[in-house]
């Protein structure tokens, strides 16, 4: 499907799913290396956006490695509010622990550094930062981002678990709002 409407919105295939896999695959790879050592990570997604880079990421890490969800939201049509709030708290204990923020995508940070300071607060050891999605135009914040598997510019996206108003998070390519329509 080149081209989908959502809501009042079109959008335009701008990234195959075939694409998105070889991303998620080198990111895979360099966490795979970096966490060879690492005593039981924590991957935590970030819900409702990075389901489906979760799941499709922990297919290709192969750390024994514990799996969380949280839930945070920020979102209000096709903008961030800039407050973040929190729906669905921490699951499971990180104190002492290696956590991996597991995102959909970063763009202001705010969620980034809301999920730093929750994680901080509960005595994580090591926090690091993984996300699908990064926008480098829009992110203003010091918290380091250590795992993208694909830069893009700022424009508004969904598909693979990213939504305008709910909708979209089923499609397996990301689309992007069709400046032509």
């Amino acid at each position: 499907m080149n081209k989908i409407t959502l809501h009042d919105k079109r959008f335009k295939v701008c990234m195959t799913a075939a694409q998105i896999d070889e991303a998620v695959a080198a990111v895979a790879e360099k966490i795979n290396n970096d966490l060879k050592d690492v005593d039981t990570p924590i991957f935590l997604s970030v819900l409702n956006g990075s389901f489906m880079f979760t799941a499709d990421l922990m297919r290709k890490v192969d750390v024994k490695s514990d799996v969380v969800f949280i839930k945070l939201a920020s979102y209000e049509g096709t903008s961030s509010t800039g407050q973040v709030k929190q729906i669905m708290g921490l699951t499971t204990s990180v104190a002492g622990r290696t956590v991996i923020i597991v995102e959909d995508i970063v763009e202001t940070g705010n969620t980034i550094e809301e999920m730093y300071r929750i994680l901080k607060e509960a005595g994580a050891a090591d926090i690091r930062v993984c996300t699908l999605l990064l926008k480098p135009d829009a992110y203003r914040k010091d918290i380091r981002i250590d795992y993208a598997a694909l830069q893009i510019p700022n424009d508004f996206i969904v598909g693979y678990g990213l939504d305008y108003n709910q909708l979209g998070r089923q499609y397996k390519d990301i689309y992007v709002l069709d400046e032509n329509e």
